[in-house]
């Protein structure tokens, strides 16, 4: 296979990477890791260099389209990308401690788990909700629009939806991957938010957290511009689809897509942690 075939390749396989990523609000790099290990042999720490890229352009892709269109809620983002970030320094320190085994048959089970849940039918618009009195005063109560126009909703839970936060940053230090389905979980199971906003809020708040951590992978020299590139220009008109397709898209089909990805995501985990290393 030579460079340009390779390329090619690459790219294809980011733009399903992007287009999902966006879709989900998972971020493309629950693809391109596999993608790039498996399929074409690049080491791990090259792939998840060019993950963290593809996280980056699905977040601005997608992340654009949705603010625009008044879909996510980046005063809420902000907010709980505190309790990320907080949770992947703890992940970072304790990393060194925990069995990463026993700890990936957990998360899969809980992804799994999670998988169902999303399933599980759910009111998203309730008439005369009572709001939470934290989101009040924290102004974390906004609008979205639909076919029948713009509707308000209110945030609830807001201490257990920062601890589920903290944990996703844990289980990302701990483990290196992308904590995006914990983000969309928590906002839509715990703070039973509408789950359009749950996704196209995570799609912005995952492109942060990589920012962040892109950083560190660019100084150590892991980020290869010969297979990043490929990659951005593959996720990024990926995102962009996936952005325009899900405001078009019935929630219950957006919900069946979500647990598809997140099974698949344990199964991954499980079978290069655990069969992997047998």
């Amino acid at each position: 296979m030579n460079i340009l075939e390779f390329s090619i390749l690459v790219w294809m396989g980011s733009f399903i990477a992007g287009f999902l990523g966006a879709l989900t609000g998972l971020g493309g790099g629950v693809v391109i890791v596999p993608l790039l290990t498996s399929v074409f042999g690049v080491d791990i720490r090259y792939a998840v260099g060019a993950s963290l890229v593809s996280v980056i352009a699905t977040s601005l892709g997608a992340a654009s389209t949705y603010i625009k269109k008044g879909y996510a809620n980046l005063r809420l983002g902000m907010f709980l990308e505190v309790a990320t970030t907080i949770g992947a320094i703890v992940g970072a320190l304790i990393a060194t401690f925990v069995s990463v085994k026993a700890l990936t048959i957990v998360l899969a089970i809980v992804l799994i788990y999670s998988a169902y849940l999303s399933q599980r039918p759910r009111l998203e618009h309730i008439e005369n909700e009572p709001g939470d009195p934290l989101a009040n005063y924290l102004q974390l109560n906004s609008t979205y629009p639909t076919t029948e126009g713009l509707i308000s909703y209110q945030v609830h839970s807001i201490p257990t939806g920062f601890s589920v936060m903290v944990v996703a940053g844990v289980l990302s230090g701990l483990l290196g991957i992308g904590s995006g389905g914990f983000k969309v979980l928590a906002m839509d199971q715990a703070m039973r938010l509408p789950f359009k906003v749950s996704t196209t809020t995570s799609n912005f708040m995952i492109g942060v957290t990589a920012a962040a951590s892109a950083g560190v992978y660019l100084t150590r020299g892991y980020i290869d511009p010969g297979l990043s590139m490929p990659v951005m220009l593959g996720v990024l008109p990926g995102a962009f689809l996936g952005a325009r397709v899900l405001l078009g898209t019935k929630t219950q089909t957006l919900r069946i897509i979500f647990s598809l990805v997140l099974v698949v995501m344990a199964l991954k985990m499980v079978y290069n942690n655990v069969i992997g290393g047998l």
